[in-house]
């Protein structure tokens, strides 16, 4: 009896593994989704990619929409208060 090689090896796993792959991704993407669902969240990504400056638009895509969203509601804050 011949050994099994390591090409033969992925060739049986990996059917076997791919959907238990494509699940995991599926649920990951569900968790991402579930927010943005949400009207306010969605209203406030809209008005916050509409009015942001670069570097709110940086902190976005390096840390995230809730990080983002408080920079850019603080510079709001200070500029309404400076124009009232």
């Amino acid at each position: 009896m011949q050994p099994l090689t390591l090409g033969l090896v992925i060739v049986i796993l990996l059917p076997t593994i791919f959907p238990f792959l494509l699940l995991a991704l599926l649920l990951g993407m569900e968790r991402v989704e579930r927010p943005l669902q949400d009207e306010t969240v969605a209203q406030q990504l809209e008005r916050f990619l509409d009015d942001a400056r670069p570097e709110e638009i940086e902190t976005y895509v390096a840390e995230g929409l809730g990080p983002a969203l408080d920079r850019y509601w603080r510079r709001r804050r200070v500029y309404r208060a400076a124009h009232r």
